[in-house]
């Protein structure tokens, strides 16, 4: 019996030992691991920035909003799984990426659409739809610029992105940089700070942006098909496909009230007039007064217009030069009239006339049955959507500052960061 207990006893020790051994070496891995991820979060919030003095709508939250580890998860999911074993080498996205390569680069990018802007209101609502379509297939990464190459395949050429409007804007502020700074800014920085300068001057909020992104080398012409929201989406589809990209319901809500700006062409919801879903009559959620408005705007309209997609071309009196540069002794010039027209159809988001507040107007119309799409309507068949519908329908600066921190998040949304990727120099073609 001694001799069996003293085996006993030696094999739990043994056991003890080795259990021991186990979680040292875990709490090892574990330490490293830590100490890997903060130091990787240190190198990208090691720059930060306050928002100007005008943006009120920020608070001390947006700061460590946009510095959060969550982020950088956005920042290098398309390159964490392809390239697993150079991650190390992967280089975050900075504040002020270009202060030392192009330190004007900003800076042209906002004076040449606030110039732009003053001929061309529209480009607002253009632009910041461009880049939703950009970075909701497979990130910001500029794809949605490419030009189709040798049979590849566009995603400009995919039915919902056939009315995508705003292309040459950003060639022409491509090609300003590119005369200024040659193949340092990428398209993808050019379309997410242009579209920043677009939601202020639509009366939207300020929010502060890292750069340092690259262009993709290639396009996603399937997934633009098919990966995009509908007009015609319930809330279930809306929900699943923004929630397939990391955005909650309160997200959700927030970023499709970009629907504040911009025109619906009555395509996009004339079945809600007559016939909605083969009922034979009028979809149900809609406000009687308002659909009597609808019906006489869009059925009254239809013969002045063959069609509503297509873009007029400019006269020969649009005709001007505005100076791009923030210098005013630059030599370089925008011709208006390449400015593609954003063509004045159907019903404007903001019909009740700008400066209605960004945000509230939409927000309000839903509660009332007012809204256009089908898919913004359906904001407030849910539950927790109409909840924050009703509450950023009561306080614009909720909104605001909710609005920031979502297109915040959506532009880092799975970007391309040195070594991956690329710098183009054209916009619409890849680098060979």
């Amino acid at each position: 019996m001694d001799s069996t207990r003293k085996i006993s006893f030696l094999v739990f020790v043994l056991c003890v030992f080795i259990s021991l051994k186990n979680q040292i070496n875990k709490a090892s891995s574990s330490s490293s691991l830590y100490s890997s991820s903060s130091s990787y979060s240190s190198s990208y919030t090691e720059d930060s920035v306050d928002p100007p003095p005008s943006t009120s709508a920020f608070t001390t939250t947006t700061a460590s909003t946009f510095s959060s580890p969550s982020n950088i998860f956005y920042s290098v999911k398309k390159v964490d799984k392809k390239y697993a074993e150079a991650f190390d080498e992967i280089q975050p996205l900075q504040y002020d990426f270009y202060r030392d390569t192009c330190p004007g680069a900003e800076q042209i990018v906002r004076s040449s659409v606030r110039q732009i802007h003053q001929l061309r209101p529209d480009i607002s609502p253009a632009l910041l739809r461009l880049v939703f379509h950009d970075c909701f297939i497979e990130g910001c990464d500029a794809s949605v610029l490419l030009d189709d190459a040798g049979g590849s395949g566009s995603e400009k050429d995919s039915l919902p992105n056939q009315s995508l409007k705003g292309f040459d804007i950003i060639d022409m502020i491509k090609s300003q940089l590119e005369n200024e700074c040659p193949g340092i800014v990428s398209c993808a920085d050019i379309l997410v700070l242009a579209a920043r300068e677009s939601v202020v001057l639509a009366g939207g909020p300020f929010y502060p942006l890292h750069t340092g992104r690259r262009d993709s080398p290639v396009a996603y012409p399937d997934l633009a098909t098919y990966e995009l929201p509908s007009p015609l989406d319930d809330l279930s589809r809306t929900t699943d496909l923004f929630a397939s990209r990391g955005f909650d319901e309160r997200e959700t809500v927030s970023l499709l009230g970009a629907h504040s700006t911009g025109m619906i062409h009555c395509k996009f919801f004339h079945s809600r007039l007559n016939n909605f879903k083969g009922t034979g009559v009028p979809d149900s959620t809609l406000d009687s007064d308002f659909l009597d408005i609808l019906r006489s705007k869009c059925f009254n309209n239809q013969s002045s217009s063959s069609s509503p997609l297509s873009s007029p071309s400019p006269s020969a009196s649009t005709t001007a030069s505005l100076p791009l540069s923030p210098s005013p002794s630059s030599v370089s010039t925008i011709n208006v009239s390449a400015v593609s027209s954003i063509p004045d159809t159907a019903m404007k988001m903001d019909y009740e006339g700008p400066g209605r507040g960004f945000g509230t107007l939409y927000y309000r119309s839903l509660l009332q049955g007012k809204g256009l799409l089908f898919v913004d309507q359906q904001l407030t068949s849910g539950e927790e959507t109409e909840t924050w519908v009703r509450a950023y329908a009561s306080d614009v600066n909720l909104f605001q500052r909710d609005f920031a921190l979502v297109m915040m998040k959506l532009s880092d949304y799975r970007v391309l960061t040195a070594p991956m990727g690329q710098v183009r120099l054209d916009c619409r073609k890849v680098v060979i």
